[in-house]
């Protein structure tokens, strides 16, 4: 314990922000991290409870309290360390994670809690700065080959810790560049896509092989609302003959719909068919065609998606951005007895909103209206929750100008011919079904063929996603030696 009394003497401070009118000028970040003595202040906030809360509301169980003292005693090379034996992409969830560490914080339940999330962003800024990031090459190879379908973050954690067992990896992305949704569905303003790249080029120095643009499918067919930037086809059974272990680690990216009368206008999108061609714009790929400038944008959906979409909505230059959602509004503060340490729902506001956003709650879209085959106008009304059932609230429809609609509204399943081209069974929410626990944990119903990440678990965090991919390469390097020494 760095200091016994810092928690009574310091207080929480955050990270700063650029201010408003220059960020929405460009997608670059606008954090400014906290300095070398900042961060060693917020190390000092930590108590050291006997009980440290926060290692298991921390889905990878980062070490906090051992990195915390670490920076207090600003020994960060060793900090890095204890940072990187839970956690194989800290510059990730340093920047876009939601933290549920900070809220099982102890000192959270009646002070603000120790800032965790700023210090893992000073301590992997600081790693890489200084070089202490390396390639973890091993020492000697199986000869055993895995599959990695999907090189999102589980993707990605799982073939890095595989690679380091001395196993040869492919990874396989239907998209040109890796990182799945993490590359593709997080704006650049909210972590720059740099972090992956000296990731991949780490990774491809361990061993790691990426294959872009090959799509694994035995079709060529995809749900509504993604698009196909593959290049080639590979089969499920070719990764089967060719490979001696393949893991499923795709992203649940098949978007929920709004079936509401005109739903067919244009101007009515998903998010991702607007954050995704963004994103390829900022990477120099060419135009979004989808266009938010001089336009009254309504977001449906209010969660990150629908932030993301006001965030770059108000990029664009929109004349008005609204997000609706249909559950009430949450309380500024949470309940702490009754919900600490678990995760409380209370009124979050990001930085997005900050920029200029119209937010509403128990919001209910029924119909869009527009002229020429265009979307111009929503119809919504009001509605209230009662024994957990919805209703609308008589005399409360309302119509809205919009020019540009994106629906938010969370995702529902991966891709369902992927799963079908391994043979693997789903669950009743159409994600492959795989335990995570026990001696087959993350196998699925086909021999050689694991799950891990959305694919298995369904929309989720990155963090998750990271744990997933460890674990699950745990599970295999067992399956394929008879044993494992990969941490869990």
């Amino acid at each position: 314990m760095g200091k016994a009394t810092g928690f009574l003497e310091f207080p929480r401070q955050n990270e700063g922000y650029e201010p408003v009118v220059k960020r929405v000028k460009h997608y670059k970040e606008f954090v400014f991290a906290l300095s070398d003595n900042e961060a060693k202040l917020q190390g000092a906030r930590c108590m050291d409870c006997g009980i440290p809360f926060c290692n298991n509301g921390c889905p990878v169980n980062n070490i906090i309290p051992d990195f915390n003292d670490l920076v207090y005693r600003q020994d960060w090379k060793s900090a890095i360390e204890v940072l990187h034996q839970t956690n194989n992409f800290p510059e990730f969830t340093g920047r876009i994670c939601p933290a549920p560490c900070e809220a099982a914080c102890t000192l959270g339940i009646n002070e603000l809690p120790v800032g965790i999330k700023s210090i893992e962003h000073a301590i992997i800024d600081k790693a890489w700065e200084e070089g202490w990031v390396a390639p973890q090459v091993a020492k000697h190879k199986t000869g055993k080959t895995v599959a990695v379908v999907g090189s999102g973050p589980a993707g990605m954690a799982a073939a890095q810790q595989l690679a380091r067992a001395g196993h040869d990896v492919t990874v396989f992305e239907k998209n040109d560049r890796v990182g799945g949704l993490l590359r593709y569905g997080i704006p650049d303003f909210k972590m720059e896509k740099t972090l992956i790249d000296r990731r991949i080029e780490q990774m491809q120095s361990e061993g790691v092989t990426f294959r872009t643009g090959v799509m694994v499918t035995d079709g060529d067919k995809l749900p509504a609302g993604i698009k196909n930037y593959a290049r080639e086809t590979v089969t499920a059974q070719a990764l089967m003959d060719q490979f001696d272990a393949v893991v499923l680690a795709g992203g649940s990216e098949v978007p929920r719909d709004l079936p509401v009368p005109n739903r067919d206008l244009d101007g009515v999108h998903y998010a991702l068919e607007f954050l995704i061609p963004q994103n390829k714009e900022v990477a120099g790929d060419g135009a979004n065609e989808i266009r938010a400038e001089g336009k009254h944008v309504i977001v449906i959906g209010g969660g990150d998606t629908g932030s993301d979409c006001v965030g770059t909505s108000n990029r664009h230059g929109a004349v008005s951005v609204t997000q609706f959602e249909l559950l009430p509004q949450p309380p500024e503060e949470e309940n702490k007895p009754l919900v600490w340490p678990y995760w409380p729902i209370k009124m979050r506001t990001s930085s997005s909103h900050d920029e200029g956003c119209s937010r509403d709650w128990s919001v209910a879209t029924k119909e869009f209206i527009g002229e020429n085959g265009k979307v111009t106008a929503l119809k919504a009304c009001r509605v209230e929750w009662k024994d957990g059932r919805m209703q609308e609230v008589p005399g409360s429809e309302f119509v809205l100008k919009a020019d540009l609609v994106l629906l938010a509204m969370g995702f529902t399943n991966p891709v369902g011919s992927v799963l079908e081209a391994f043979g693997v069974d789903t669950d009743a929410r159409k994600n492959a079904k795989a335990s995570t626990e026990g001696e087959r944990a993350y196998h699925t119903n086909v021999p050689k063929v694991f799950a891990a990440g959305d694919v298995r678990r369904g929309q989720s965090l990155v963090v998750w996603a990271i744990r997933e991919g460890r674990q699950a390469a745990r599970s295999v390097d067992a399956f394929l030696m008879g044993y494992s020494e990969l941490p869990r």
